[in-house]
């Protein structure tokens, strides 16, 4: 087999695909989740039926999606022990824990409380239901905390000491709560649940803007328009600033990532400059065809235009993450959260005027920006796992060394060409369905007798 198609390659490759398909579908539930709560809070608060309405055409959505969340996170768990066994055996301590956590307080919350979110309209009071909305929100974030707390103990490993040599080293937790608050972990976390709202938001913007041109629904498009607009607002500015959190962490404990990451290669005496876009050339180490700002990236991380910044040659050529990827892929990250934040702004104003909905144009860019938050998503998480590289657990276990002993390379391969298949299968049916309930619409409410007797007997 080539090095291209190495058995390391295609099991990253395998890994990718996999995590990035899957990352297509708990974000927007987490998004969606947060959307709920707050359509039905403003329900209960205002008892106005148009909210209950919204509500319930968000729900089926939100319903949809969670299944495909589930159903595509499985295969994930399985390549641990086919694909990255060594690996498996030396954080098993650590994932262990994190999953099990996981399993307890998040997917049993979200499973619980599904049922009367979808099911229990007619069947419990309205606050009994509004706290199940509640539980399925938090589970659903629940779920980030621990895989993302397992995510950020490899980029900063904590709490730990390791028992055995070779492949039977394992990493065995000493403080469990040192793990869990790695010195990366809750900015890590910060930055990615405020992702998913803005993959939530944007996605009901998306669908109401479609609404909006068609003149289908107008009074659920624009009120749910109106409520993904400011979550994505504020989330855009929240974005940016855990962004700024997060970025200062890195160049504290993975200071070779944050330079791939700023194309920043020669350390220099004086401030580093802060590259806007161009193409890393890591033979010239030099950015090509770059728009600089002087001294910027020193003042972002020292709030000094002049303080030096560790670049990639402080660093063996061996230890250090592939350039050209991770500064592309956060640099267009960066760059479309400045979009979100851009015409959300403008989208504020257009509305205060009462100019917006009567914007086709407008309209028409939130109909596609749908994809923006989920291209920045990707992008993020993309830059963060090459930025690790060569690292699978950060300074303690090189990717190659994770790798399982007797798959091979044709297996993998063959594999990945039937989830790719697969998955393509699995994603046609989850446009399928979603089409499907968007082109029904909201359901009309009409009076119930029995709920009405539920609500003013609060049974």
């Amino acid at each position: 087999m080539s090095e291209l198609l190495s058995t390391e390659i295609l099991a990253r490759l395998q890994f990718a695909i996999t995590i990035m398909f899957h990352y297509l579908f708990p974000p927007l539930s987490i998004g969606l989740g947060l959307i709920l709560v707050i359509t039905e809070g403003i329900y209960l608060k205002t008892k106005n039926p148009i909210y209950e309405k919204i509500t319930k055409f968000w729900v089926k959505i939100f319903a949809a999606n969670f299944a495909m969340g589930v159903a595509t996170g499985l295969v994930m768990e399985f390549q641990f022990g086919t694909n990255w066994a060594t690996y498996s055996r030396f954080v098993g301590d650590i994932f262990g824990s994190a999953l099990a956590a996981e399993g307890i307080f998040a997917f049993f919350l979200e499973s619980g409380f599904l049922a009367i979110l979808v099911f229990g309209w007619d069947r419990v009071t309205p606050k009994v239901h509004f706290f199940s909305t509640l539980m399925v929100c938090l589970g659903s974030m629940f779920s980030a905390v621990w895989i993302i707390i397992a995510n950020a103990w490899m980029q900063t490993p904590a709490g730990y000491h390791i028992v055995g040599e070779g492949m039977h080293a394992k990493a065995i937790i000493d403080d469990f709560w040192a793990m869990v608050f790695n010195p990366s972990s809750m900015r890590m976390l910060l930055h990615a649940i405020i992702g998913c709202w803005l993959m939530g938001a944007f996605f009901v913007m998306s669908i109401s803007a479609w609404y909006i041109l068609k003149k289908q629904h107008l009074e659920v498009a624009k009120k749910s328009f109106i409520i993904g607009l400011v979550l994505a607002f504020i989330s855009s500015i929240a974005a940016a600033s855990s962004g700024h959190l997060l970025a200062e962490r890195v160049a504290e404990t993975q200071p070779a990532k944050m330079a791939a990451m700023e194309g920043h290669f020669i350390t220099g005496t004086g401030g580093a400059p802060l590259y806007l876009f161009g193409i890393p050339n890591s033979e010239k180490q030099t950015v090509e065809y770059g728009i600089k700002i002087p001294g910027g990236l020193s003042f972002l991380l020292h709030w000094n235009f002049t303080t030096p910044v560790k670049g990639l040659d402080q660093f063996k050529p061996e230890d250090r993450p592939p350039v050209g990827i991770t500064f592309q892929m956060y640099h267009i990250m960066v760059t479309l959260g400045m979009y979100m934040l851009f015409i959300t702004s403008v989208s504020l104003i257009l509305l205060k005027r009462k100019k917006l909905f009567e914007s086709k144009l407008m309209m028409k860019i939130y109909c596609f920006s749908v994809v923006v938050p989920v291209i920045a998503n990707q992008a993020g998480w993309i830059a963060t796992e090459t930025g690790r590289q060569p690292w699978i657990v950060y300074g303690l276990m090189r990717t190659p060394e994770g790798l399982s002993k007797s798959v091979k390379a044709n297996e993998i391969l063959a594999s990945i060409i039937m989830f790719t298949l697969i998955y393509i299968l699995l994603f046609l049916v989850w446009v399928f369905v979603i089409h499907n309930k968007v082109k029904h619409g909201p359901d009309e409410i009409f009076p119930n007798k029995k709920r009405k007797f539920i609500e003013e007997n609060n049974v």
